[in-house]
């Protein structure tokens, strides 16, 4: 077992992790907000990931998100108001109203993934492609199996 380096005391490895997240999380939202989404947040990545293309109740989504169904409709509330999501009546089940991305939603996603895959040739700028792959290769091999998981909001509320 290694010895512990009082340089590069334990503590440092999560927040060092979590500084990279912040940083490429705020980065993405700084572009968001110029390409015409600046009310999209953190979180509401994950709600509309976990909403998906099918769309879901309050009370499923609160459950993939790990929060409250209340949490979740505020959530919604909020996402319905500025557009990236709706509610709309289930065409199986006249008792239950789904969610669902609208078209400006699955447009915040979609920028997402062309503004993540720029923020990436950013980082392979400066680091090199090399150290990125093999960090990336390094977080899969520690990561759990399951590593993305819509119930960030959760756990970090929880």
């Amino acid at each position: 077992m290694a010895t512990a380096d009082p340089a590069r005391p334990g503590f440092h490895l999560p927040l060092l992790l979590l500084a990279g997240f912040r940083t490429l999380i705020d980065d993405l939202h700084s572009e968001l907000a110029r390409e015409g989404h600046p009310e999209l947040r953190p979180l509401h990545g994950f709600v509309l990931q976990a909403v998906g293309a099918d769309g879901t109740t309050a009370t499923e989504l609160g459950q993939r998100l790990g929060i409250s169904k209340q949490a979740a409709g505020k959530t919604i509330d909020r996402l319905v108001a500025v557009g990236y999501l709706e509610r709309a009546d289930d065409p199986d089940d006249a008792r239950r109203r789904l969610v669902r991305v609208t078209p400006r939603g699955a447009d915040g996603l979609r920028r997402s993934a062309e503004i993540f895959d720029r923020l990436r040739a950013q980082w392979a700028d400066t680091l090199g492609p090399d150290r990125v792959t093999a960090m990336e290769d390094d977080l899969r091999t520690m990561a759990s199996a399951n590593w993305f998981r819509v119930d960030m909001p959760g756990w970090f509320g929880g």
